[in-house]
């Protein structure tokens, strides 16, 4: 099994994150001409790259932290099945290099190799499922507080739309709008990572 480092955090992000309270009770569109004087709205539009966030050095602490402390947790099932996949691959030469054994003692071998590998399989299974539901579990109450901290973010700095970069293709996005480095050094002074889990249910 191999143990998935990567975490999809463009899923907290909205493709367009609309703070402007103005839009949020604009009334019902009518089949009238809209107004030709209408007042610009403040506000400006700011781009984040959220593929960022996991950088190991430079991403978001918390992240890359929980991460860690995730795949320590089930670093015991991995040793586990790597050792199921040598035995397997040890099965296999034996096989291989002893076609002039005695067929009694080759198809022991045979027997045995077939049950490891239904046993690795299932293991296997069983170990990539415990771990995706894991990590939906811990990562979600990391997610929703990126999120809370993005519109905290973007509302304090004026910021109407924010576009994440990962999840849109951009042609083109000028340095001077792009908040991922100065978002994820905010978020990080205001949440040391932590490396501790709770227990799995």
């Amino acid at each position: 099994m191999k143990i998935y480092r990567l975490i999809s955090v463009a899923a907290m992000l909205v493709t367009l994150f609309v703070l402007s309270t103005a839009a949020q009770t604009r009334p019902a569109a009518t089949t009238a001409a809209p107004p030709t004087s209408a007042p610009v709205p403040e506000g400006k539009i700011a781009v984040i790259f959220s593929d960022f966030f996991q950088d190991p050095k430079a991403g978001i602490a918390r992240i890359n932290a929980t991460m860690n402390a995730l795949n320590r947790e089930f670093q015991p099932r991995q040793t586990e099945l790597t050792g199921m996949a040598q035995k397997i691959q040890q099965l296999q030469d034996e096989i291989a290099k002893g076609q002039n054994s005695p067929a009694k003692d080759l198809q022991a071998k045979v027997d045995q190799l077939d049950q490891l590998k239904k046993d690795y399989q299932r293991k296997g299974e069983d170990a990539t499922a415990a771990y995706n539901k894991r990590k939906q579990t811990i990562f979600q109450p990391v997610q929703e507080d990126i999120s809370k901290a993005l519109e905290v973010y973007a509302k304090a700095h004026g910021i109407a739309v924010l576009i994440d970069g990962s999840a849109v293709p951009l042609a083109y996005s000028a340095d001077a709008i792009d908040i991922t480095r100065v978002f994820i050094n905010e978020y990080n002074s205001k949440n040391p990572a932590t490396a501790e889990l709770r227990p799995t249910p």
